[in-house]
């Protein structure tokens, strides 16, 4: 408790009031000795005169708040005035007593003052209770399915279990490998991935496996495979659809043995991999047609792991937005802080087609061309601006599957009669013609607001 006044006997007073009420109290005569005083003793609650030669109580109030302090301002003056008083709730301060006050007037203010404060650090606890609940490492989601997915995360990080990570392009594959590695036991050492599709098959061989010198034209020295430099920690393999027929031979060896050969070497290395493989293929079809060998698909899906599109968790549209804006402000030094309700609702009616992928791209774009405090309609793609039917958009991305389109449609009829039924969900089940009961569990499947 800092008391700040220039009247001697009232600092005096107040000194001894305070301190026997069980605060430790120190007193200054003016503004710029509770700045000098402020910066080593960091009190929780500033009481402070308005008139004082210098700076002011309602200078110091606007001070201490520009600085970023966390200490609650009572103001105190013997000229009371409603204007007064607003002047100082303006500046920052919490209350402000008129002089000459009762003891009991200045202990009643600082006991609300504290419950306040108490109140406020336990919706700051809460918040970021519930912000660690809604995601895991960069993952975000507080709808069901996300939530799911974090669920059974958890549960298979503390495995060496091999895990097939399924989902379309976009959904954030790699986050999730790198977050299961980040849970487990094998946090410390290192995560390896590598882009299947991307690197051709002649180099394949060498870069999953090593090699030794002179076992091809090029190779002027030893080189350890993505194996060995993964060696107690994590080997991502992403697309790993796109492995060709020979190297799957040798990855179901290197899973089955735990030992790898590097090219040209006879002998073998023993290396110990936890593998997280990741596709958007349908690799149960691959096996039938015969592009992927079945006993490595049954040795990979172990535990699969199925991520949403973003059009089947919308409800998590809100929070992905602020964590893109939040992002590509620090990133661009811009100041962007919300999204216009007519673009927002352009935004949650919007399928995604890239998932998160384009949402983020999305925002970075927008971010760049918004030209204030919030994005517009003018700051998105064309493409979004466009007014669109999610089960349209759906169909026309030549979606096949009747398990994942039936998901759009119940969400697109349920998100219309809450709008048409003003949120009534008894109403809207009426209009749905089904039970109650039935639509409280789409609308938490679905992560509707």
């Amino acid at each position: 408790m800092l008391v700040v006044d220039d009247e001697e006997n009232l600092r005096l007073v107040l000194r001894t009031v305070l301190a026997r009420a069980g605060y430790e109290v120190r007193a200054v005569a003016s503004g710029d000795a509770a700045l000098s005083e402020i910066e080593g003793f960091a009190p929780d609650f500033v009481l402070a005169d308005v008139r004082m030669p210098g700076m002011n109580g309602i200078e110091l109030t606007r001070t201490l708040a520009a600085r970023g302090s966390s200490a609650t301002v009572i103001v105190m003056s013997a000229y009371g005035s409603i204007d007064l008083a607003l002047e100082a709730m303006k500046a920052g301060a919490y209350d402000y007593l008129a002089k000459p006050f009762k003891q009991d007037e200045v202990l009643l203010v600082l006991r609300k003052a504290e419950e306040r404060e108490a109140l406020r650090r336990e919706n700051r606890v809460l918040r970021a209770s519930l912000r660690e609940q809604h995601q895991l490492g960069a993952l975000l989601g507080k709808s069901e399915p996300m939530q799911r997915v974090f669920r059974t995360m958890e549960k298979v990080a503390a495995y060496t279990t091999t895990v097939l990570v399924w989902g379309p392009s976009g959904t954030g594959k790699e986050l999730v490998a790198r977050a299961v590695h980040t849970l487990s036991p094998r946090a410390e050492r290192p995560f390896v991935a590598i882009n299947c599709g991307a690197i051709p098959e002649a180099l394949m061989e060498s870069e999953l496996f090593g090699h030794k010198r002179g076992a091809f034209t090029d190779a002027s020295s030893d080189k350890r495979g993505l194996f060995e430099e993964a060696h107690q920690g994590t080997l991502f393999l992403d697309e790993v659809g796109e492995l060709p027929l020979s190297l799957q031979v040798k990855l179901l060896r290197a899973l089955q043995e735990g030992t790898i050969r590097r090219l040209g070497e006879t002998k073998d290395v023993r290396v110990d991999v936890r593998v997280i493989a990741a596709t958007v293929r349908d690799l149960a079809s691959d096996v039938k047609e015969g592009r992927f060998r079945e006993d490595l698909y049954y040795r990979l899906n172990v535990l699969q792991l199925a991520l949403p599109p973003l059009r089947e968790r919308a409800g998590d549209l809100p929070m992905l937005i602020e964590h893109f804006l939040e992002k590509y402000n620090a990133r661009l030094g811009t100041r962007v802080v919300g999204v216009a309700p007519d673009a927002l609702k352009q935004l949650l009616g919007y399928a995604f087609p890239g998932n998160v992928r384009e949402l983020e791209n999305m925002i970075e774009r927008a971010v760049v061309l918004a030209e204030g405090e919030l994005l517009t309609l003018d700051d998105l793609p064309e493409r979004v601006r466009e007014e669109r039917d999610p089960v349209a958009l759906t169909l026309g991305t030549g979606e096949l599957s009747i398990k994942r389109t039936t998901r759009v449609i119940e969400e697109t009829l349920i998100r219309r009669a809450l709008e048409q039924t003003k949120g009534n969900r008894t109403a809207a089940a009426r209009l749905l013609e089904i039970s109650h009961r039935a639509l409280l569990y789409k609308i938490r499947e679905f992560g509707i607001q």
